[in-house]
């Protein structure tokens, strides 16, 4: 191939992009990864890795309470923000450099340089103005927080990537947004001490998932001392003696420390050079590909977050691997995003599988709910007036299960283990057939008999 100074062009180092390097060198590729920040993306950089260490951390406190309840006795416990943010940076170093090594083993040259599409098959490097002329090239940059329309003191206003780096834990936080990252960091302020308040324009959080999900989240979060306020936007943020003053759209006025946007990630693609090169953007402003992260321009693909399928740190290593089989392999792979296994780590945990039961009322025929609430072992002996939801949505008529929805402590890990069996096809009798690990909350899962609703679509016309 000696028209050609590499086999595939990765542009971002991040999950996808990654793997998709170091899968098509493994196959015999030559691959040269660009990436203009640090190598990880988002996921290790900015997002899942440290924003789960900062949600253990949030935890301690509630712990520390439980403690008690059990005989242990200790002195007052203390939180230190600098602390946990510096030995968080420790993590994410050595991560950093556990992924660059992994990239080095597997023979892809890493380029620490913002690169730029020019056609099919070149892309300019801005460091030294260099142009590489690749067989094929990935588009693997991500999403980037969008703040939302200009409102006035929007300079006042932080991201989740500012989040990781205050100096200090703000008392008083408010946070914009009603979807995986504001509940997490919500949650998360919430447990370290911080008064917080949450603004969402729709009717609920946590939009697209199950409204059982969202309405039981939303009463453990209040419970927990999170003020929640629905059909709001924040209009305008004002820098004033004592804080931030946020003007909401119902011209309430708060005072807070600090205010966090987190109203969506927009696919991170400006000044790529798509249009130029021709490929095909969708109506939501990300790449559009095909089954196979084929992109409208031949030789150029897409994976993860910038194509806005599925924005998830596992779907985009997926899709990635499946490029590099597919490409490289001689092994064409269309990724399944269909039953896909996620969890918000929220407090309480929130894991979900499948349909939501509207979804499955609109799909099936018949529609069978299995629902129930129930106080936890460990914190109601406490005398915690907390409560944990589990839900299974089956088809009436072949009785698989569609649906699985939790609420509650170890919701992403019982979720990970029941995403198997819900991929599989698993009908509620193999539900019911399985034995019970006793005493857990997981075994609320294949004990629940009672059938609590279901629901008959009526025939069109």
């Amino acid at each position: 191939m000696a028209d050609y100074d590499t086999d595939l062009f990765v542009i971002g180092g991040g999950s996808g992009g990654v793997r998709a390097a170091r899968i098509a060198a493994g196959y015999g590729a030559r691959v040269m990864l660009a990436e203009e920040y640090r190598v990880g993306g988002t996921c290790v950089i900015r997002g899942c890795v440290p924003k789960k260490l900062l949600v253990y951390a949030s935890r301690f406190g509630s712990e520390f309470e439980k403690a008690r309840g059990y005989g242990w006795t200790s002195g007052q416990p203390a939180f230190d923000w600098a602390t946990l943010i510096a030995n968080k940076d420790v993590e994410i170093a050595r991560l950093e450099a556990a992924y660059t090594a992994n990239l080095t083993r597997a023979n892809v040259t890493i380029l620490k340089t913002r690169a730029v599409i020019e056609d099919s098959h070149t892309v300019r490097l801005l460091a030294g103005d260099r142009r590489i002329r690749a067989k094929h090239i990935l588009i693997a940059t991500g999403a980037w927080p969008g703040m939302g329309t200009g409102i006035a003191g929007i300079e006042h206003v932080i991201s989740s990537n500012e989040a990781f780096h205050l100096t200090e834990l703000p008392k008083r936080v408010l946070v914009q947004g009603g979807g995986y990252i504001a509940v997490e960091f919500a949650c998360i302020f919430a447990g370290l001490g911080s008064d917080v308040t949450l603004v969402y324009r729709g009717e609920n959080i946590l939009r697209g998932f199950d409204d059982d999900v969202r309405a039981h989240l939303r009463a453990e979060m209040e419970r927990r001392g999170i003020k929640v306020i629905c059909k709001r936007i924040v209009e305008a943020v004002e820098q004033v003696d004592h804080g931030l003053c946020v003007e909401l759209s119902d011209h309430d006025d708060i005072i807070v420390d600090t205010v966090m946007f987190a109203t969506g990630r927009r696919p991170n693609i400006a000044g790529l050079g798509l249009e130029a090169a021709g490929v095909r953007l969708n109506d939501k402003g990300a790449v559009e590909v095909d089954a196979y992260s084929r992109t409208s321009v031949p030789h150029i693909y897409a994976v993860g977050d910038v194509t806005d399928r599925l924005a998830l740190t596992p779907v985009a290593i997926r899709e990635g691997h499946a490029l590099a089989d597919t490409v490289f392999g001689g092994k064409p792979t269309a990724v399944d995003h269909a039953y896909v296994p996620t969890a918000v780590f929220s407090e309480p945990e929130v894991g979900v599988i499948g349909l939501t039961e509207t979804q499955a009322r609109e799909r099936f025929h018949r529609v069978d709910i299995y629902k129930t609430t129930f106080r936890p072992m460990k914190t109601a002996f406490l005398g915690s007036e907390a409560r944990m939801l589990m839900k299974l949505i089956v088809d009436g008529a072949s009785d698989r299960v569609v649906g699985c929805h939790i609420v509650g402590p170890d919701a992403a890990e019982i979720i990970q283990a029941l995403g198997v069996a819900v991929k599989m096809g698993a009908t509620k009798a193999d539900f019911d057939a399985t034995m019970a690990v006793h005493p857990t909350v997981g075994e609320e899962f294949v004990t629940m008999r009672t059938m609590t609703a279901s629901h008959v679509r009526e025939a069109a016309g």
